[in-house]
């Protein structure tokens, strides 16, 4: 292969990422859009005559069978070299950058990296609008990793979006892979190392670009294949120029060197940093070792990194292969050594318990497992509000929005993962009577799919427990507001309450606490209205009502002054007088914590729907129902600062019977949910419509509803709307 040809034509090609989507106005796809008819009582309105051979799709961004969109790999330099941002990548752009956390990643604190590497990569995981998967793969214990790798065997591994937003909500660090292995590995690396900087920088440039347009935050590059002198030569510059423009373009971007090559070019694991591989954590952020070292490769370490001893990531490989420190359900064992000499450690692997062991126990193993490693964990905490969670997985055997069931069946979103808690058992001291336990159910949720379930026992000389769930770092407003969804399981006295603890600024004060309530929501606005802003009335519109399914909310308003909120808790009481332990099984469906000020903001409105990429296919006959359907697919796209939004949930409406003869407005049945997007465009696929008739026009309309963040509906007159009509072929 020929180092000049490809790699000198794409450095000639240097060019600037496509503009984010808030920042720009998206055109609808390569396709013309469908031409609008008419504005129907702000309903945008297209016109499509059904045609059944329709422009292929690109297959690296979706599916063959069913045209939903799926993340992707490249295979070669050639592909990385000649991709540039395109309308099609968008699906796979990441909500938003990472949260701000305390401390942050650049502190000099031992951190906890995880790669996920499971059976090839791009499973359940690549559908990017979510799947029907029944027992996928879900990883909950983010508060106690910094760093996140998506690891796969394909030369550039670049993150599902799922897993980008899910750690981002957390905040997260998320890398992808370059590697490259065996003899084609050696050749490829030839092609772009043993030439000129050119070459190595075009690579360079290539890399940043995909990191920066899919917002992701670095590499791990990771070469096994031996260089030759030239290109091993020229490694330490292209690490040094791909994490100079990295941090350049990319806040918080970072590159890991994985312990492979050596100085000379030989393929030679080391199983620590050293005179022979120095040179490369010289010139990136940070080192990953092989796993097969020992206690003594660890005291050796001490002396090559220095003041960078955080940046040297020991690798653990979990699944215990080769000689190693423990792994499996001893991983505890490795990480005791590395904390113990002080630096960050390198989970590879973790997927173990999934693999390996019964799916039907899989979060009772996944919760074994990090509970072993507890104690070697350091967390770190969320920084921003507002901070909402419904402890939604990202999975679920059915959907539920706000206590209500929209679907039934097993699905899974990544991209759908609310912020999750601290998951722990704690016990009393002595005699062990009394304890609390948190763990994530499927069985029940009040917006999701799942909701944390906690267990407990309160002796009778404990007045009550409480379990801290979350740690933050925030600079609390004047006025805030908090939010506390819950039900208890079975009969019980226990007394169940949102607490929360703060630090100081400078002298923290806490003014007061008042309970909200629907009655008098208005009383306590942030300023003097005759009636309150829409959002802060929609927020406090069910504060102290028993709610559907047995739910119940409570509303606090409090407001501070010079404080940092540090942790919040959830508290239970027993009854007074009680001689008997009390237990309780107590669900959480939702815990907010809200500025004041924000709901004062107006909230907008979703705006320019369009529908493009339509595609038609016959629906296989049945044996009963409509004798004639139509399979639809196409394509959404609006306009909407996606700042304020956790995402949008599409709904469609197809009236009776597929729309009423002439194109009318459609009837008043409630719309059905499609599914979520996380960018301002969603995939229809294989919808199932009614055929159109020959003196009339079918029709189909797709509503797009924000979700803000603060949490709380939007009506749907404020949706995003357009309408589709369609008609057969004249003969």
């Amino acid at each position: 292969m020929e180092a000049a040809g490809p790699v000198t034509r794409a450095a000639a090609r240097k060019r600037a990422p496509t503009i984010p989507e808030e920042q720009r106005e998206r055109r609808p796809g390569r396709r013309r859009p469908r031409r609008r008819i008419e504005e129907e009582q702000e309903v945008t309105v297209f016109r499509e005559v059904v045609s059944f051979t329709a422009d292929p799709l690109p297959a690296r961004y979706y599916d063959k069978d069913t045209t939903k969109p799926i993340s992707f790999y490249f295979s070669s330099l050639e592909e990385l070299l000649a991709w540039t941002p395109d309308v099609e990548d968008s699906f796979n752009v990441a909500l938003e950058p990472s949260e701000c956390r305390q401390p942050p990643l650049s502190s000099q604190r031992p951190r906890t990296l995880l790669c996920h590497d499971m059976m090839g990569g791009y499973l359940d995981d690549k559908f990017i609008q979510g799947s029907t998967a029944r027992s996928p793969y879900c990883f909950y214990h983010w508060q106690s990793i910094d760093v996140f790798v998506y690891f796969s065997h394909h030369t550039v591994t670049i993150p599902p979006v799922g897993w980008t937003n899910a750690a981002h909500r957390h905040g997260v660090c998320v890398l992808g892979t370059f590697i490259t292995e065996w003899k084609e590995g050696g050749r490829l690396c030839e092609a772009f190392l043993a030439g000129d900087e050119s070459s190595y920088r075009a690579v360079a440039d290539q890399l940043v670009l995909i990191a920066q347009f899919f917002r992701f935050d670095g590499w791990l590059i990771n070469i096994e294949n031996s260089l030759s002198l030239a290109a091993v030569g020229n490694m330490p510059h292209f690490l040094r120029y791909l994490t100079t423009q990295l941090h350049q373009r990319v806040p918080g971007g970072l590159v890991l060197w994985y312990d492979s090559v050596v100085s000379s070019g030989q393929l030679k694991w080391q199983d620590e940093l050293n005179q022979h591989n120095w040179v490369f954590f010289d010139s990136c952020d940070g080192f990953f070792t092989n796993y097969n070292w020992r206690e003594e490769h660890l005291q050796r370490m001490l002396g090559q990194a220095g003041e960078r001893r955080a940046d040297v990531y020991v690798g653990v490989d979990v699944f215990a292969r080769g000689n190693v420190v423990g792994g499996q359900f001893h991983t505890h064992k490795s990480l005791e050594l590395i904390r113990k000499h002080g630096f960050s450690a390198a989970l590879f692997a973790p997927g173990w318990v999934y693999e390996c062991l019964e799916k039907k126990d899989f979060f009772q193993n996944q919760d074994k497992f990090w509970a072993l490693l507890e104690r070697y964990l350091p967390t770190h905490s969320i920084c921003s509000l507002p901070f909402v969670t419904s402890f939604c997985l990202g999975m679920g055997t059915r959907r539920v929005c706000y206590g209500q069931e929209e679907a039934v069946g097993p699905w899974y979103h990544p991209s759908a993962q609310e912020i999750q808690p601290l998951f722990a058992e704690h016990r009393r001291e002595g005699d062990g009577r009394g304890w609390v336990k948190t763990h994530c159910c499927l069985a029940d949720a009040w917006n999701g799919g799942s909701s944390l379930l906690i267990r407990g026992e309160i002796p009778p000389e404990v007045g009550h427990v409480a379990v801290r769930l979350f740690s933050l770092q925030v600079p609390v407003p004047p006025k805030v507001f908090l939010s506390l969804v819950y039900k208890l399981e079975g009969p019980s006295d226990v007394e169940v309450a949102l607490e929360l603890t703060t630090g100081d600024v400078g002298s923290c004060h806490v003014g007061g606490i008042w309970t909200l309530n629907a009655e008098t929501s208005s009383r306590h606005s942030p300023r003097p209205l005759r009636v309150p802003p829409t959002k802060l009335a929609r927020w406090v519109g069910h504060c102290g009502q028993q709610l559907r399914g047995g739910w119940v909310q409570r509303c606090y308003e409090v407001s501070l002054r010079g404080c940092v909120l540090r942790d919040l808790l959830v508290s239970f009481a027993r009854p007074p007088g009680g001689r008997e332990e009390a237990s309780f099984v107590c669900r959480l469906g939702e815990i907010q914590v809200v500025d004041a000020k924000s709901l004062l903001a107006p909230l907008p409105r979703v705006q320019a729907v369009t529908v493009s990429r339509v595609r038609w296919q016959r629906a296989m006959p049945e044996e009963e129902g409509p004798p004639a359907r139509l399979l639809l697919g196409c394509t959404l796209h609006w306009s909407y600062l996606l700042s304020p939004v956790r995402c949008f949930r599409v709904h469609c409406r197809t009236g009776t019977g597929g729309g009423s003869p002439g194109g009318g407005p459609p009837g008043p049945e409630k719309p059905a949910l499609l599914g979520l997007a996380f960018v301002n465009q969603y995939r229809i696929a294989e919808l199932p419509v009614a055929a159109a008739g020959p003196s009339g026009d079918g029709r189909v309309e797709f509503l797009v509803e924000p979700v803000p963040k603060e949490g709380f509906l939007v009506p749907q007159a404020e949706w995003g709307r357009a309408a589709l009509l369609y008609s057969m072929p004249h003969t």
